[in-house]
């Protein structure tokens, strides 16, 4: 009782310590690229009831798809903000962020208190606090952790309910239906929880059955008054801060629902080596980016779970771990078999990490009940320990990019660099940015000036409006005019990363990650190439040349001056020095699509079909969704055989069903053999077409 006694204190004083770790910690948080849209939609929907609904800017997202977020967490953290005329903005919101981090945490130790005690509890705190992706993501997460807060919570608090159905309490009723709310209000997939809850009182209906060979029909169908009452309170409560929702309280949220199921929005990453596209990632995408970024420490401790089963399967609670396994696993094997949109590893599935750390605890806890020599148990812990050390050293190495982690079984992020994404989030563009900042002072730089960066850089500048921000791609900064620009690792080509050809020569700062760069802040040694550029776009080719030679006398690394000098040399009649210097372009990167396809443009123009076919091929295998490929490939295939010519335009169109260059190719195909056919690709495009100047 005593020992009990004592890590019950120990445990509340370790959580209190982690919470204030936590809210420390949040300072050295970057700004994430999704935080910024999330803040930009918070203050929409902060204006749309402050304007009681006239300001309808939250519901017009037709590139974010934002509306369809609850974002529950975000707008009341922007309310707040608002209300107390909090000028840190950001700083703010990673303190809440990193309170609702600890929440989640908290909560998965209630559960596992519940389950099997205090000791079962510390490991859990223990085993959070040694995993760098959560972590990391609690600094600056306010969309996917406080989804996690309401999921665990809510499983938590079902799985409670129904349990002691008996001796309901009111309470514990009123925090579900929190928990249900603030998921579903965040995302619309936390719907789940209701259907979770209907599934769980099954079950337990069941199991009573088979053990007690008879049915409370007057307590099961309270029961179910209580779960009808129980999951339209939660709908009606989180539809509270959602402008979406609110037009239509059960049409808009189903419509959510399915919006977030198939995410309309695609992105490349790199995975396995290569770059491709969210939506053709293989089946196991999610289930490998978790085992490759989990600590070893927890997987061992789902292990070691695993080997107890049958301990458990007796201990009476075999259905509570049933069930909690059932919601680990449920929401990863539904995204499999409906083959949704994943991107950005396992972020979006950060909810079932808390139920995955409470397994891997009581797996541990269990071992260590299991043995009973203190020698053997001085052995596991030692174990423990050592299999902390990597996680918590690469913590210590790298406070503000936590969620870079990856483990042992890649080599770390060092194995991980130009196979797999770092910093998909653009974090280190805060850390860039403050650099650039101090080093424009120390040099008393001349301002105005431009600072163009690979996503948002406003905020960080938002005490200097002397200084210009933009966007731009990396690829294209040729293209852009800018004085400094600040470029994160993401979309760059694996190539490039693998052989040290990023970041650049003109790099004046890089910041690192465990030694690898992940962000660089580059000086602009001369515009000739925008200039060269602008004159090639003001049908100026003569000129155009003359800047783009000059600028490749400052740094030949950038594959789209290549390209922008080998389209002002062709125009100008000079077509075999084109296709040399594209070549060279094409030797800065293997993977440069816009070199490529004019590669290949300029090879089917000179009738050398099958260099055009090879370019065509290897471009379609950088990128299968370079639809210009298919057509123009097609194209030289009808010729020898018009069914694989067919085959490449449908596969093109199954991409994008409403590319008109496709429809027009497929329906030449037809035009001879079956005209009918060809009329049918023809007025199918007629109808697009008609569509498009409608929008």
């Amino acid at each position: 009782m005593m020992k009990e006694k004592a890590l019950k204190y120990f445990f509340y004083i370790s959580s209190v310590f982690l919470l204030i770790i936590m809210l420390f910690l949040s300072r050295n948080a970057g700004i994430s690229c999704d935080e910024v849209l999330h803040y930009q939609q918070s203050v929409a929907v902060y204006n749309y009831f402050a304007s009681h609904g006239q300001d309808q800017s939250a519901l017009n997202t037709p590139e974010s798809h934002l509306k369809y977020y609850g974002q529950s967490y975000d707008n009341i953290v922007t309310g707040i903000t608002k209300s107390l005329d909090i000028k840190n903005v950001y700083g703010f919101r990673h303190l809440m962020s990193s309170l609702a981090g600890w929440l989640t945490i908290f909560i998965a130790a209630l559960f596992a208190i519940w389950l099997s005690g205090y000791r079962t509890a510390i490991l859990v705190l223990l085993l959070f606090a040694v995993s760098p992706t959560y972590m990391g993501h609690a600094q600056n997460n306010l969309k996917d952790v406080p989804f996690a807060l309401g999921y665990i919570l809510s499983v938590f608090f079902t799985i409670k309910i129904l349990s002691g159905r008996d001796k309901l309490s009111f309470t514990d009723i009123l925090i579900l239906i929190a928990g249900i709310a603030l998921a579903i209000s965040i995302r619309a997939g936390g719907l789940i929880l209701i259907c979770y809850l209907l599934f769980f009182y099954l079950v337990f209906i069941i199991t009573d059955f088979l053990r007690e060979k008879r049915i409370d029909l007057a307590g099961n169908c309270r029961m179910l008054v209580i779960i009808a009452l129980t999951g339209c309170s939660a709908w009606i409560l989180s539809i509270l801060l959602w402008p979406y929702a609110l037009q239509s309280p059960l049409k808009n949220v189903l419509v959510s629902y399915n919006v977030m199921a198939h995410f309309p929005s695609t992105f490349r990453q790199i995975f396995e080596g290569n770059m491709e596209w969210s939506d053709f990632m293989p089946w196991y995408y999610l289930v490998k980016s978790m085992g490759i970024t989990f600590p070893l420490l927890v997987l061992v401790g789902i292990a070691i779970f695993m080997v107890f089963s049958k301990q458990i399967y007796k201990s009476g609670k075999a259905i509570i771990y049933g069930l909690l396994v059932f919601t680990i696993l449920f929401p990863v094997l539904f995204v499999i078999l409906i083959k949704s949109n994943i991107y950005s590893s396992w972020r979006q599935f950060l909810f079932i990490y808390p139920g995955i750390i409470i397994l891997a605890a009581a797996g541990f806890n269990y071992l260590f009940d299991f043995i009973k020599k203190g020698t053997y148990r001085m052995i596991v812990v030692t174990v423990f320990l050592v299999l902390s050390i990597h996680p918590v050293s690469f913590m210590i190495r790298n406070r503000s990019y936590y969620y870079l982690y990856y483990n042992q079984l890649v080599g770390g992020l060092k194995g991980a660099y130009g196979n797999y994404e770092t910093d998909y989030y653009y974090l280190s563009q805060t850390e860039a940015s403050e650099w650039l900042t101090g080093y424009l002072e120390r040099k008393k730089v001349e301002i105005p000036l431009k600072v163009a960066a690979t996503f948002s850089v406003q905020w960080q500048f938002r005490e200097h409006p002397e200084i210009e921000t933009s966007y731009i791609r990396f690829e294209e900064r040729s293209q852009a005019d800018w004085d400094y620009a600040i470029t994160v690792n993401r979309y760059i080509s694996p190539f490039k990363l693998k052989n040290n050809r990023w970041p650049p020569d003109n790099a004046i700062h890089v910041v690192y990650a465990d030694q690898i760069p992940i962000c660089a802040v580059l000086e602009r040694k001369t515009k000739a190439d925008y200039i060269g550029y602008q004159a090639l776009q003001a049908g100026k080719p003569d000129e155009a040349i003359n800047h783009f030679q000059t600028a490749l006398e400052e740094g030949d690394e950038d594959e789209m001056i290549f390209y922008n000098f080998a389209r002002a040399l062709y125009s100008t009649g000079h077509h075999e020095k084109a296709d040399s210097v594209l070549r060279k372009g094409l030797e800065m990167n293997p993977e440069s699509e816009p070199v490529l396809m004019y590669l290949g443009n300029i090879a089917k123009a000179q009738k050398r079909s099958d260099d055009a076919a090879g370019y065509y091929r290897r471009l379609i295998g950088v990128n299968r969704k370079y639809f210009e490929a298919y057509v123009e490939l097609s194209e030289l295939v009808a010729t020898r055989d018009l069914q694989q010519a067919r085959k490449l335009l449908r596969t093109c169109l199954t991409m994008n069903p409403e590319y008109g260059p496709a429809i027009a190719a497929l329906a030449e195909t037809y035009r001879a053999a079956d005209p009918d056919i060809a009329k049918k690709y023809d007025e199918l495009l007629e109808k697009i077409e008609n569509k498009s100047v409608v929008k």
